[in-house]
Order: C-alpha cells, then structure tokens, then sequence
C-alpha cells in the first residue's frame, strides 16, 4: 500500500486543509445538535421545541455537548496521526493495528480497562483532554468488542452479528488520507469496522462512508457525483450487502425527486430510524443531497441538512454527525455556521488534532 505520508502534497492544499477542518468541525456540530435529541420521538422533539422541532443549537439552554460519536472520531484521527508519525519517520506501520491501540485508548477514558493480555499503548497527546473522557451514551458494540482484548480482522470480527453505526460515524478521517486511491481508502475504513463490529452492512458502510468523503475532500468531486461513485463501489463488493444497497438506492433516488424533502417519520419510514450502519448513513447521505438544490449558501445548505438529519425519532446525533462530517468535506468551513462555532464544545481540540494531520500530510 502507498504511504499516506506528507509527499506529494494535494493539489490545492488550502482546499484541502479546509474541507479536513470542514469535515471534523461539522460532524461535531451536527453530532452536538443531535444528541440533545437523542433518546426522544419526534414528538417528543415537537412538544419540546416547537413544530419546527430543534432548529439551533442556542436551544439547547446549557452548552451542549458532543457524543461518543465525535470523541471516536477523534481517536480514530488519532491513530492516523500515529500511523503518519512512523510514516514520516520512514517506517511502516500497520493502520489497523494503529487504530486499535486508539480505540483501546478511547476505552480507557470510559473508565474501562482491556483485559491484561490486550496491549497497552503509551499515553498521546488526545489522552490528557478531559472533554474526551465524559461518557456520553458509547455504542454497547464498540465497548463489548474493544472489552475483549482481542483485535478484530475481517475473517476473525469481534462481535460478528453486530452492525451498529458505531463503524460508520467515527470513519470520516479515513476518507481525508490524500496520496492513496479510494480502493485503499475502502479497505482501510471496513477493516477498522472489524474491531468492534462484525457484520458486513457495518464494515461495507463504514468503506463506502469514508470513499465518500474521499471523493469529496481529495478528488473535489460533485455531491451527486461522491455519492454515486460510493454507491457504485458498495454494489461491487463480494458478497454486498442488500440491506446497504437498498439503503443507498432509496437515497439517492428519493433525493433527486422534486417537491418537498422527506422528514420526520417519513423519513424514518423510508430510510431507517439509523441506529443500525447502512440506515444511519442512508438518512445522513439523503438529508445532504435533497437540501442542496434549495441551498442559496454553503452556510444555508449546512443548517437544513443538519435539521432534517437530527429531527427524528431514531439516532439523532449519528446522522446528523455524519451529515456534518459530508457537508464540511464538500464545502470546506465556509459551511460551519458562525453562531454554531461559539457554542462548540472544545473547537480547540477538533483544530488541534485537524491541524497535526494537515501538517503530516501536506506540511502546512
């Protein structure tokens, strides 16, 4: 496989740079949008915010917090980090096996320990960040499946029947390694799926979330055109998975019919309720596509995408995370809401870890 280290840079790093930014600031947002919605039925959301439903994260009356779904995704930036670090340094390491000490790491900041034979890595810099250790709602699949202390492959996965989205919302940095083809992408990011879930819906949606976001971040492709291409790539796998190709089907095709978007129990109806891989990505992915052709700004199409993702009765903050995470890969920050960014949950530590991984790669 082609090191992702620094040389050659993108071909517009300032473009790049920003849809990274973008991708990591916006999941964050979203996700923060929807986990304080989380737990509740779309009319519960109603009774609580109005008709319109939840609209703003101003509404939230404390100042909101992220879920495990951001904290993964920054462990899961952090074991890239790792892997860039001995790349740099001109050796090889192995991704996978960099992701799993991660996540190992991320499971210690839940107050739980590995069992005694699991490895255990060197404390890193994301470690001593307080904000990641709050327990906020962490997927059961990730916790049992780390809790082994074995490291999941793909022909031997932890937890073989589970397909949750845990694997899906924390894998949108893989999407952002620049120097290396969409295939390896792919692989990458289902590989990692197999640390804590075993299915093949949550392993082919995590690969065909990140060549997504690789479409989007590396390639500059089109909305339609990353969401396409990812479909293709999910209808070409040994042994798809029907349930995420009907999923991406109705998504791209509900998306591209005129009229008002679906929302609420309609969308649900259609999509999934998203606690599951391939709904949570399907109800993120028509949320973006069928909000963009009313959009008059990066900014406006932003906040109607993260509304209609967040306001349901099913995973709230996962598919509005990973809505945020498509919509900042596609525009750059120009997408993040101004008013949003002041209500950000430590925006310190999303830049910071955002930025080692521009330098790693691009040395800016």
């Amino acid at each position: 496989m082609t090191s992702p280290a620094q040389t050659p840079a993108p071909a517009d790093s300032a473009v790049f740079a920003s849809r990274v930014r973008g991708s990591l600031m916006g999941g964050a947002l979203g996700d923060a949008l929807g986990y304080l919605v989380e737990f509740d039925s779309l009319a519960e959301i109603t009774a609580k915010y109005g008709p319109a439903g939840l609209v703003d994260l101003s509404q939230s009356g404390t100042p909101p917090h992220f879920s495990d779904d951001t904290q993964m995704t920054l462990y899961t930036l952090d074991g890239l980090l790792d892997v860039l670090e001995w790349a740099n340094d001109g050796i090889s390491a192995d991704i996978n096996a960099c992701q799993w000490l991660a996540y190992l790491r991320w499971l210690k900041t839940q107050g739980i320990e590995a069992p005694g034979h699991a490895p255990e890595q060197s404390p890193r810099w994301i470690d001593a960040q307080s904000v990641l250790h709050h327990q906020r709602h962490p997927g059961n699949a990730c916790i049992t499946g780390l809790s082994t202390g074995e490291m999941g492959t793909p022909a031997r996965p932890v937890n073989p029947d589970s397909k949750g989205c845990g694997t899906v919302m924390r894998s949108a940095p893989y999407g952002f390694l620049p120097n290396i083809d969409a295939e390896t992408v792919y692989k990458i990011s289902a590989d990692a799926a197999s640390l804590t879930h075993g299915h093949p819906a949550a392993r082919q949606s995590s690969g065909a979330f990140s060549w997504l976001i690789h479409e989007l971040v590396t390639e500059g492709r089109t909305l339609r055109e990353a969401a396409e291409s990812a479909q293709a790539r999910a209808a070409v796998e040994p042994s798809a998975d029907p349930e995420l190709l009907a999923r991406l089907d109705a998504a791209l095709s509900l998306s591209a019919h005129d009229g008002e978007p679906l929302s609420g129990d309609a969308l649900t109806d259609a999509l999934g309720l998203g606690w599951v891989a391939e709904e949570a990505l399907a109800v993120a992915l028509y949320s973006v596509l069928v909000t963009e052709r009313a959009a008059v700004s990066a900014v406006d199409h932003f906040l109607a995408a993260i509304r209609l993702a967040a306001n349901h009765s099913g995973d709230s903050d996962s598919t509005a995370a990973i809505a945020g995470n498509i919509l900042g890969a596609l525009h750059g920050e120009a997408a993040l809401p101004p008013s949003w960014l002041t209500l950000c949950e430590a925006p310190s530590v999303i830049q910071h870890l955002g930025n080692e991984f521009i330098r790693l790669t691009t040395g800016a």
